[in-house]
């Protein structure tokens, strides 16, 4: 079940816009459709305890990155460097691409 979000794909720029976080900017890593949530990295840091194992000797407490709803996220234009709202647009030879509402610049990843 899709839960909104469907602008943002991984390796976006974003900033967050609501929660301890705010102002925060940072990469997407990972989208969760199910949830209608994602990864950013090195935000909304949690810490986890881990027992001891064969392969970790010692317990540790090991920080790392939960994951934040993406209403609460705004993709950074690469452009004006602004958080903006997305609009999708139908291009002359049939592709889609996400465009920037502010300077009406594509947004998508050039690789």
């Amino acid at each position: 079940m899709d839960r909104g979000g469907n602008f943002l794909k991984s390796n976006d720029q974003v900033e967050i816009i609501a929660g301890k976080d705010r102002g925060r900017v940072g990469k997407i890593l990972k989208i969760y459709n199910k949830t209608g949530k994602a990864l950013v990295e090195r935000a909304n840091m949690i810490k986890r305890h881990m027992k001891p194992s064969a392969t970790n000797q010692q317990g540790q407490i090991v920080e790392k990155e939960a994951p934040i709803h993406v209403s609460n996220l705004m993709i950074v234009c690469p452009k004006c460097t602004k958080t903006v709202r997305v609009k999708n647009k139908v291009l002359d030879d049939g592709t889609k691409v996400r465009m920037c509402k502010k300077c009406n610049e594509s947004i998508e990843l050039k690789s």
